[in-house]
């Protein structure tokens, strides 16, 4: 068997949900558990991709002009098309008291810090602004080491409106402000589109209580810059040693493995695989999510969703096999999101570090170890095996009132208990 690092290093290329490089990783994935498969001797084991698709734009055009400079931009896809000179407005975070002191913003282009706030993209629609401006990096970084790549506008951002968006390096913002720069020239033309991304599924039948399940996640797509390495070829990679441990060692519940795709777009592989198996939500148990690890350096750790005595059960388990994690009750911002949006408890095993760096230019290979990433294998195997053989589910399904309240938050209900489609 090869070592871990050597098929996380296959593949450490950019693989961008709905691209032709993420539909070749797909390929990579299943040629690995199709040859596990092989190995086994277990045919039955079903295998499949399951496509789905995703918005995305074509852009024809991006560019950003002010006093006589061309600046680098990278556009918001999905996030419509403008052509205009348009009054520059420094805007910082666009709270209610920036909008305010503004004035009158109905046709201006604005900057801000950074846009994560669904409230104050409220307000700039409802103000009737042009464009907008992002920030990215510091103010020392060039264009490359800002990590500068086309970001899609988010669903819970567009259904309040459309406004065209563009990235520039916060170089060239503090330029433009200390310049003073008074109006920039902006072009934007792009058209909506839809892409195929596609799921990499394998389920390994239980031996006697196969009608509950448990579902293994981890997503194989990366951003547009950097190899994604750590985010999330370690994830991966650990699934499919996971996968060849218990195809060889098949336990008493069903295991569905999923390599989820397009998660960096806002986990769009796990919520087209929650809504395309409806059905079957209800006989999954538990859900185990991997999403970074193998760092050389760093610490394990352990993101608890679910009831309150799942992570008194996460902490004397690890205190029993003297695994030391950081361990924190909160959504875990991947594909284990959707599957407790509909009451199924999850941990997500993983490491960090504070010595590295994903979404940019630096989530690299040299951070890794083989050492580190078997341990956090050997671990999984162990906790999952566990679970999966145990008489009885040693959690209930359900989440916690503060839990429930930070899924509303985290998939931008409109109102407390109101699920994605409208439905409670």
């Amino acid at each position: 068997m090869k070592k871990l690092v050597d098929f996380v290093k296959e593949l450490s290329f950019v693989r961008v949900g709905g691209s032709a490089e993420e539909k070749r990783a797909a390929e990579l994935i299943m040629g690995e558990i199709n040859g596990i498969v092989e190995e086994t001797g277990w045919e039955d084991i079903c295998r499949e991709y399951k496509p789905f698709q995703i918005p995305d734009a074509e852009v024809r055009k991006c560019s950003l002009q002010a006093a006589g400079r061309e600046i680098p931009c990278v556009p918001y896809l999905c996030s419509g098309s403008i052509d205009s000179e348009c009054e520059l407005v420094y805007l910082e975070d666009a709270t209610e008291i920036d909008i305010i002191g503004a004035g009158d913003l109905e046709g201006k282009a604005v900057l801000l810090n950074k846009l994560t706030d669904e409230e104050g993209y409220k307000r700039l629609a409802a103000a009737k602004v042009a464009a907008f401006l992002v920030m990215q990096g510091k103010y020392y970084f060039s264009e490359k080491e800002a990590s500068m790549y086309p970001r899609r506008l988010r669903e819970h951002f567009s259904r309040n409106g459309v406004i065209p968006g563009f990235l520039i390096t916060a170089a060239d913002a503090l330029w433009l402000i200390q310049e003073e720069v008074e109006k920039v020239r902006l072009t934007l033309e792009q058209e909506d589109r839809e892409l195929e991304s596609q799921n990499v599924s394998a389920v390994i039948e239980g031996t006697d209580l196969r009608e509950e399940s448990i579902i293994l996640t981890a997503h194989y797509d990366s951003v547009p810059v950097g190899t994604g390495s750590w985010d999330n070829a370690t994830g991966t990679t650990a699934l499919l040693a996971i996968f060849r441990h218990f195809a060889a060692n098949p336990p008493r519940r069903t295991m569905r493995f999923l390599w989820c795709g397009s998660e960096e777009l806002g986990l769009l592989g796990s919520k087209a695989y929650v809504e395309q198996e409806k059905e079957m939500l209800e006989r999954i148990v538990f859900c185990f999510n991997f999403d970074m690890c193998g760092t050389a350096l760093g610490s394990n750790r352990i993101c608890v969703t679910g009831e309150k005595e799942l992570q008194t059960f996460a902490e004397q388990y690890c205190k029993i096999t003297g695994y030391s994690a950081e361990i924190k009750s909160q959504v875990h911002s991947s594909d284990s999101a959707p599957f407790c949006d509909n009451e199924i408890p999850a941990l997500g095993l993983s490491r960090g570090t504070a010595t590295a760096e994903i979404h940019t230019i630096n989530d690299l290979m040299p951070t890794l170890s083989e050492k580190a990433m078997c341990r956090n294998v050997e671990f999984a195997v162990r906790i999952i095996g566990d679970v999966a053989n145990a008489a009885v589910i040693p959690v209930k399904k359900g989440m916690t009132e503060e839990l429930r309240k930070e899924l509303d938050k985290y998939f931008h209900r409109e109102k407390d208990g109101e699920k994605p489609d409208g439905s409670k």
